[in-house]
């Protein structure tokens, strides 16, 4: 062999080592192939979040606040990355927490609005819809009177955002039955809109043992409702009774 061929055997060698090299440095540094998974945060406070996070060797950051009036004031309300996810370590987990005092918004004034509007108003505003209460009256489905905690309020009043407003409708005796939905695979939320879409108001919320937190119960779907959707027309305001699971397959 000459020196020509022996030296770009050599040159060749180098480099195979050289490449060899530097791959088994980055993958050091970067710990390839080691991944860590995102522990569940969500209802801890933020102490136990950062606490719970370090013991995975990852961080935790608040980036952002908002008010759930029926969640522990300062508990972690969703994360990014999401649980569950394969991420390296060291890697920054972003809270959003539930703020420790509520925004106040402004009650608007629903009376002569369609209960469909005075609904679609009341999100608009940060407000839920609460009771759907009946009275005889010429138009149905038409707000006679906006209630909180059993009493009138006044269009203006302050209030702590995410309150739940109770609506006295008109119900004509010639227009007065509706259908049950078939609300079934919804979500929670999405199967309160559907029932009160439907001029109907929610019984009974049952979660069952997979629904540990309040961002759980968000995320969980209805398996059950009674009474079932059927053809046959009810008296509107009657009341459905929802049965929701994070694992709908295994209560089907």
């Amino acid at each position: 062999m000459n020196w020509i061929a022996k030296n770009i055997l050599w040159a060749a060698a180098f480099f195979a080592v050289l490449l060899i090299g530097a791959t088994i440095v980055l993958n050091s540094v970067t710990h390839h192939g080691q991944a860590i998974e995102v522990p569940d945060l969500t209802s801890m406070s933020v102490e136990e979040a950062s606490r719970e996070a370090s013991r995975h060797h990852l961080r935790t950051e608040v980036t952002d606040s908002i008010y759930v009036r029926r969640m522990e004031k300062g508990a972690v309300y969703s994360q990014n990355p999401k649980a569950g996810s394969l991420v390296k370590k060291g890697r920054r987990v972003m809270l959003t927490i539930n703020a420790t005092r509520a925004k106040k918004v402004t009650m608007p004034n629903l009376v002569g609005f369609s209960m469909r509007q005075a609904k679609a108003e009341l999100n608009s505003r940060g407000l839920s819809l609460g009771k759907l209460v009946y009275v005889n009256d010429i138009a149905t489905n038409n707000v006679l009177r906006q209630i909180y905690r059993n009493r009138e309020i006044r269009p203006g009043t302050q209030l702590d955002a995410g309150s739940e407003i109770d609506l006295q409708v008109g119900l004509n005796p010639s227009d007065n039955m509706t259908y049950i939905p078939n609300v079934k695979g919804l979500k929670y939320l999405r199967a309160v809109d559907a029932v009160h879409e439907s001029s109907l108001n929610l019984g009974k919320v049952v979660f069952d043992k997979t629904v540990k937190n309040y961002s759980d119960s968000l995320a969980a779907s209805v398996y059950k409702q009674t009474p079932a959707a059927s053809s046959a027309p009810v008296l509107m305001g009657s009341d459905v009774t929802i049965y929701l699971s994070m694992d709908i397959k295994e209560n089907y």
